[in-house]
């Protein structure tokens, strides 16, 4: 069983009067451990797509099961669970909160929510992971002391505090240079190879293409590719 399946998926806006078809019959698996890029051209649906992957926006069609649970259906309040505790979010903008440090910052979705692991427990997990992505020498430092590449590492330990089944990453490498793009997105696939961490990217950026195991392509909101990526 995938641990994510798609069927039929079809999301609508309304732009100025008119009804615009943002996903258009979206059928999509992903197994377990896989490092997959959604990538296609600005305005084809990838972010649409991960919005609704990540419990963030609702489908007007379709079905949508997450490890053999329907998602689709419940209402916000049984919804907030599955976001916070089966899928971290990595985004370009990095969402951090500027009055907390590093290890707040990390610890803070097992202190909210449905989560609430024991402070003790949920300090012990942020420090791991912290030191785990390389930030081990900044733990309280708040956002507006760190590097681009430093936020973006602060957010990858953040997505996997809770021990997810499913990591979302929205154009992480879109606000960062090119040679700290390359280290964010090393530490991601060893992420992937050493500790198996499911990744589905969103993004136009040819260097995460690189790096990843498969290729989905959309365009107008349809899948028009879907291939293994080829060896680097």
């Amino acid at each position: 069983m995938a641990l994510l399946e798609l069927r039929g998926i079809v999301k609508n806006y309304e732009l100025g009067g008119a009804l615009v078809r943002a996903l258009d019959g979206v059928d999509l698996d992903v197994e377990r451990g896989e490092m997959t890029v959604i990538t296609g051209p600005s305005g084809s649906g990838k972010s649409t797509l991960l919005h609704v992957i990540g419990c963030l926006d609702r489908p007007g069609e379709g079905t949508y099961r997450l490890d053999g649970e329907a998602v689709i259906g419940r209402d916000l309040d049984e919804l907030a669970p599955v976001r916070n505790r089966r899928i971290g979010f990595v985004f370009q903008s990095f969402n951090l909160v500027p009055v907390l440090d590093v290890i707040e910052n990390v610890e803070l979705p097992c202190l909210v929510g449905d989560v609430t692991l024991p402070p003790g427990e949920a300090r012990a997990r942020a420090t791991k992971l912290a030191e785990r992505v390389g930030l081990g020498h900044v733990l309280h430092h708040r956002p507006d002391q760190l590097s681009g590449g430093q936020r973006q590492r602060v957010a990858i330990a953040r997505a996997l505090v809770t021990k997810p089944d499913l990591v979302l990453a929205d154009e992480p490498t879109a606000n960062l240079d090119g040679a700290t793009a390359t280290q964010i997105l090393d530490l991601m696939v060893d992420l992937n190879r050493s500790e198996g961490v499911t990744f589905l990217f969103s993004t136009h950026d040819a260097r995460i293409e690189r790096t990843a195991r498969r290729i989905v392509r959309l365009v107008d909101g349809r899948i028009v590719e879907d291939r293994a990526a080829s060896p680097a």
